[in-house]
């Protein structure tokens, strides 16, 4: 991978991240972006959530599963 291809997709600095707060601000005035962050706080804890569910879900199957292969194998 060459110099040019790394610098493309590396991570916004300094500099890059005030511009990019800026223009937010621009877009969407000071008093919108409290609520767009509140909005993608709620969203991350309902994804969080969903995944534990998921998680739980799947482990009391394979558990499930388990308890059953081990009650025909006796």
């Amino acid at each position: 991978m060459d110099l040019s291809t790394l610098l493309l997709f590396s991570m916004p600095g300094g500099p890059e991240l005030i511009i990019i707060v800026l223009v937010l601000v621009l877009l969407f005035g000071g008093r919108k972006i409290p609520e767009l962050m509140k909005g993608l706080g709620q969203g991350m804890k309902e994804f969080k959530k969903a995944r534990n569910e998921v998680n739980s879900d799947n482990k009391n199957k394979d558990k499930e599963n388990k308890e059953s292969i081990d009650n025909t194998g006796n």
